[in-house]
């Protein structure tokens, strides 16, 4: 069967008629009073190709990447200070023409640091006014990372949930003041640190927004980054545990063989890796080492890598790593140094958030002592409440996705965070919460699942008319072309091939 028209579904967000309205001119923005704020700039910019802003410390952009045809609009800049030691910047771009009547805020990555100019191009093309927001500081703040809050727990806050919501409450009234009226709905979308500001948005600030889509969230963030380091301090014990690549793509393939054909379509995809009983040890050397076996240590690696963190007490800090996407869990293969220190990217959530030291001597981590004392100083930054009913209250929709193969949030910690909520407020949560794992798919996208899938429409028809997304229709791109497609399933249901016709075209597939 061949591939039906997808593009159209996938790549362009419902949108909803243009509005007429009264409008200020942008320049007279520049004059606006909003409290601890002050706009460093309201400028008109022109229709055209957007090819990034600069920005002190973001990354140059990638020259051959085709620039995004925007409509002109009115941006806005701003400097917020909630506090003595906050120094938010933040933008709000408004459409001059052809306004949708509604507000798309954006989350950030990482330990962000910057304004997240992509998203915002994104949602400006479909007609949104848009916003985001560098959290309170620049990447390179204090040597990068987490070191910004190094003696700045103002800061901290900022970067935690302080900074995006000041920004959507100031984006709001910028944009009652362009347009004569406030926006009729307001969304937010982010993924990996973005997920976890769409959680805390849902219940620090449930009336923010009428729609969040959290992709992959980063929550608990400490939490995440010291299952890192634990993995890490593991392998240091013992460099014979690594992995070469040859031997990964041995492991990978003992993993398709076991579990592939358990979904019915042998495609290199574990459509829903929960039911993937797969033991590493079945690769044990017999003989001489060789690329086709495992040694006992890289047994034991591997088996780690598929295990939860747990505590002494046996708390789950966080779930292992899917089966399917071994390929890209690089922590196996990376090289192993007994000496070095693990990456500052997870490190600094102990060192600076616990600690306050960046001397902190890392060889006497104890996961139990150091998580801690972190979620004493700095839980404040994570979602640890599984009572959304605030949001709900609000009439608020709240779709969850994630990538089963990310290699860099285990998804598994999702899916209890989805079960724990129900846990909390009863079984029965589909009118409002949901949610998407997705085959295949890696951190927020890429890899070979069907990762291109349009966010703002099933939540926009979900909020404003009332329609639940029982399927999210997905693609997999290949050098500009729709090569498969296939339902994403809102869970704990999965794509099942229906028997005939191609299985490459969703239409052969149903949510069961």
């Amino acid at each position: 069967m061949g591939m039906k028209p997808v593009v159209t579904l996938l790549l362009v967000a419902a949108c909803a008629t243009a509005i007429s309205f009264a409008q200020t001119p942008c320049d007279k923005l520049k004059s606006l009073s909003l409290p601890d704020t002050k706009v460093t700039a309201a400028e008109f910019v022109p229709a055209g190709l957007y090819k990034g802003p600069a920005f002190p410390g973001a990354p140059a952009p990638k020259q051959q990447q085709p620039g995004i045809p925007l409509p002109a609009y009115c941006r806005v800049a701003l400097v917020l200070a909630p506090s003595g030691d906050s120094n938010i910047e933040s933008e709000v771009w408004l459409p001059v023409e052809n306004w949708n009547g509604k507000l798309q805020v954006v989350g950030n990555g990482g330990w962000a640091g910057t304004i997240s100019f992509p998203a915002m191009a994104a949602a400006l093309k479909e007609g949104y006014a848009t916003a985001s927001t560098d959290t309170g500081h620049r990447p390179n703040d204090g040597g990068g990372n987490g070191m910004f809050a190094l003696g700045h727990p103002e800061k901290l806050v900022d970067f935690g949930y302080r900074a995006l919501h000041e920004t959507t409450v100031k984006a709001k009234s910028i944009i009652a003041t362009m347009y004569d009226k406030g926006p009729k709905y307001s969304y937010y979308n982010g993924c990996s640190t973005g997920g976890r500001q769409g959680l805390m948005e849902a219940t620090r600030f449930p009336e923010d927004f009428d729609g969040i889509v959290a992709g992959a969230p980063a929550n608990p963030h400490i939490h995440l980054h010291a299952a890192d380091i634990e993995r890490a301090m593991r392998l240091k014990k013992d460099p014979q545990m690594q992995l070469t690549q040859a031997k990964l793509a041995t492991l990978h393939k003992a993993v398709l063989d076991a579990c592939d054909n358990l979904d019915g379509v042998k495609d290199g995809i574990l459509e829903n890796p929960e039911k993937c009983r797969f033991d590493p040890g079945t690769l044990l050397c017999k003989g001489a080492d060789s690329d086709a076996c495992l040694t006992a240590q890289q047994v034991e690696a591997a088996k780690m890598i598929f295990s939860d963190i747990k505590t002494k007490k046996g708390e789950v800090i966080w779930t292992g790593f899917a089966p399917g996407g071994e390929l890209q869990y690089t922590s196996l293969t990376a090289k192993i140094e007994p000496d070095s220190p693990p990456s500052p990217f997870p490190l600094d959530s102990i060192r600076i958030l616990a600690y306050q030291n960046p001397n902190w001597d890392w060889r006497t981590w104890d996961l139990d002592r150091d998580v801690a004392a972190a979620d004493e100083k700095a839980g404040f930054i994570d979602v640890r409440t599984y009572d959304l009913s605030a949001f709900k209250a609000h009439g608020g929709k709240l779709l969850l996705y994630h990538g089963w193969s990310d290699p860099g949030i285990a998804a598994g910690n999702t899916v209890n965070f989805y079960k724990s909520v129900l846990s909390k407020m009863g079984a029965k949560q589909d009118n409002w919460f949901r949610l998407f794992m997705i085959p295949g798919m890696q951190h927020c996208s890429g890899g070979p699942g069907t990762d291109q899938f349009n966010k703002m429409g099933p939540i926009e028809r979900w909020r404003e008319s009332g329609s639940a997304p029982d399927q999210i229709t997905a693609a997999h791109v290949t050098g500009g072309t729709v090569d498969m497609t296939r339902p994403l399933c809102p869970y704990p249901k999965s794509a099942v091939y229906s028997g005939t016709g191609s299985t490459n075209d969703a239409a052969n597939f149903t949510c069961k």
